[in-house]
């Protein structure tokens, strides 16, 4: 049964293809693939991202707030109509990861955040985890604004399961067709043969990790897919507007 309640913390630490692949080939060593990884494959993690018709909840998320919050949609693959999927409250206090989702149809969680009206429960659903979702639904009108999908790649620590590390590559995503079964394509978010590495833990990482990552030179980074999306949003914005006003100011000095 998949987990529905997370609290946790995340590291961050951003690598090339050569960095990835010398230290997820040391920490097999103390850790396990996930089940959905055999053969070294990737799978496919497909999200869409729920934010209010001004964007309030990604630009109060930029702010680093002690308090900040993020709803989502999130399957793996392409998702039929009628496939399983999770609808997703994600809150981050005083850098604790609280993540809390529910099992639905796709189209009861399309339905859910459109109406705010829960689904009809039934086994398989998390009844505490829906309560909070509708009271997170009444505060907001929300509406989908981005769908982000990356390949990865998951390990699991041998002696302790609450210790993860995930690896996502190939981030794309898209502001329009945005619904999850319209297809897995989008724009890049980041530079060909860039990885995202995510560390994940209950509590504090374990000496021989925190070892391998001083070794290696890594250090945290910080860096939201959905946070580093809008910005370049807001970038392309901006320089759209520049862009413009150069061309307006040529125009009128050819007329003058």
């Amino acid at each position: 049964m998949a987990i529905e309640v997370f609290n946790r913390y995340e590291n961050k630490y951003l690598m090339d293809t050569n960095a990835f692949h010398h230290i997820y080939n040391r920490l097999l060593a103390s850790m396990v693939p996930d089940e959905y990884n055999r053969d070294d494959e990737f799978y496919a993690i497909s999200n869409l991202y729920y934010d209010t018709e001004h964007d309030s909840l990604i630009r109060a998320s930029l702010a680093k707030p002690k308090y900040r919050e993020k709803l989502r949609i999130r399957a793996y693959g392409i998702p039929e109509h009628d496939a399983k999927v999770y609808l997703e409250l994600k809150k981050k206090v005083f850098g604790l990861v609280n993540k809390r989702r529910t099992a639905l149809k796709l189209h009861e969680a399309y339905d859910f955040v459109g109406s705010g009206i829960a689904p009809e429960f039934r086994t398989g659903m998390n009844k505490q985890v829906i309560q909070e979702l509708g009271y997170f639904l009444s505060r907001y009108e929300l509406k989908p604004k981005l769908y982000l999908a990356y390949d990865r790649i998951a390990l699991f620590s041998k002696e302790n399961r609450d210790l993860r590390i995930t690896f996502d590559t190939n981030i794309r995503s898209r502001r329009y067709e945005v619904k999850l079964e319209n297809g897995d394509y989008g724009e890049q978010l980041m530079e060909p043969g860039q990885w995202l590495m995510e560390v994940k833990a209950e509590k504090t990482v374990p000496v021989w990790l925190s070892r391998l990552l001083s070794e290696l030179g890594m250090f945290r980074t910080s860096f939201s897919k959905y946070g580093n999306e809008y910005k370049r949003l807001k970038r392309n914005e901006r320089n759209g507007i520049l862009a413009a006003g150069t061309e307006n100011s040529e125009r009128e000095s050819v007329l003058i």
